[in-house]
């Protein structure tokens, strides 16, 4: 069943109290960077933007600072002292969503330590509650599997095709998954959420129900994880294509230098199309949106803006995601005013906004032959293509 209304609300809590000592370091592993911002960041902002409300994000005790600064500039969360165990964190993270004046009728519970979380699996997960009282995410085992002995030695072989590997977040109605933490009697440590709603449910059976996970969902144990380009492509390419129309008694911007012209270019910031083919080109090659999403000419506080701080904002996002830019290919259309005298300076100041050398900027001119708007000098049109690759200190 496809779920067709929009998801219902829903809290999340992810739990970050661990210490992360097989990944190395003094600093605990969901502090530490991962694509050039700090693992804890990632989730949080994919669950905050997902519409989680509350959203509680259970800590160590004393990392507080380390929480603070990770998370700095967000906001709609709340920090939490977790437990000694993952159990007595998840709990305390519930029982203080419990007394919250809006504490959710369903809640998704997430280790941090699993930065990427596509929006597709918690969409999965909210629907498959409607059904039952909590989903998992999972993958099939794929690999043959074998029963090891006290020395190491085969002593049987399981039946892959009845197995799964178990991901998170994992989906709760939220009494349920409360009153099975509640009633958790904590001798012993559970696997997960799932098995402690399963092993407390008075009737197990069909209790939680298996969706599709995401090799995305990938967890974070050791130093290397931290530092694999196998989940993130080593390269990346992203292209941009503005227009705008040309216009009496405005002033004409174009790759970021102001040029003496008969006619401007008409739009809500300067309008200049060069860099807005180029921001584009970046926001496209980290799938980050385009320039409308970010600056959307509906908000009068980027009325007359220069675009150079668009441009700014895209590489800056692009370096947060790891990636720093390899070169710039623009190409600008139009009958007039010839580029050739600007292409100098439209260089130097794309290389200054972006942080790359003038040699990584190519910069281009061409005409349609009198053909269409541009040829009629209606408008000008601009082309851009990036290279991205990943930041050295990740490879």
């Amino acid at each position: 069943m496809v779920r067709t209304s929009p998801l219902p609300p829903f809290g999340a809590l992810i739990v970050a109290a661990g210490r992360g000592e097989r990944a190395g370091g003094t600093t605990p592993k969901q502090y530490r960077d991962f694509r050039g911002i700090p693992v804890i960041r990632h989730s949080v902002q994919t669950l905050l933007e997902a519409g989680a409300q509350p959203l509680i994000v259970v800590i160590a005790a004393g990392a507080k600072a380390h929480a603070m600064t990770a998370l700095s500039g967000l906001e709609g969360y709340k920090l939490v002292e977790g437990g000694a165990s993952r159990q007595a964190s998840v709990r305390a993270g519930l029982e203080a969503m419990k007394t919250m004046d809006d504490a959710p009728e369903r809640v998704l519970i997430h280790d941090a330590a699993r930065p990427d979380l596509p929006r597709s699996v918690i969409n999965r997960l909210l629907d498959a509650l409607d059904r039952h009282p909590g989903a998992i995410p999972t993958l099939p085992v794929v690999d043959s599997l074998a029963i090891a002995s006290s020395n190491d030695t085969m002593a049987g072989s399981a039946a892959r095709e009845t197995l799964r590997r178990v991901q998170t977040p994992q989906a709760f109605r939220f009494a349920d998954i409360f009153l099975a933490h509640t009633n958790w009697d904590g001798a012993s440590d559970a696997g997960d959420d799932a098995q402690v709603l399963c092993t407390m449910a008075k009737d197990s059976s069909g209790s939680v129900a298996l969706v599709q996970g995401d090799e995305r969902l990938k967890k974070i144990t050791f130093a290397e994880d931290l530092m694999n380009a196998s989940i993130m492509s080593p390269m990346r390419v992203g292209q941009g294509y503005d227009v705008h129309r040309l216009q009496e008694g405005e002033e004409l911007w174009l790759g970021g230098i102001k040029i003496e012209h008969t006619h401007g270019l008409a739009g809500h910031s300067d309008a200049d199309v060069a860099l807005h083919a180029i921001t584009d080109a970046v926001l496209g090659g980290i799938s980050g949106g385009d320039i409308g999403t970010h600056f959307p000419p509906s908000d009068l506080q980027w009325k007359g803006a220069r675009s150079g701080q668009f441009l700014e904002h895209a590489v800056k996002l692009a370096r947060q995601k790891g990636y720093a830019l390899g070169n710039i290919d623009l190409t600008i259309i139009c009958e007039a005013p010839k580029i050739g005298p600007h292409r100098a300076a439209m260089r130097a100041q794309v290389g200054r906004l972006t942080g790359l050398d003038q040699n990584e900027v190519s910069i281009k001119a061409t005409t349609t032959e009198k053909l269409g708007f541009t040829g009629r000098g209606e408008g000008i049109a601009a082309q851009a293509i990036v290279s991205l690759f990943l930041q050295e200190t990740l490879l």
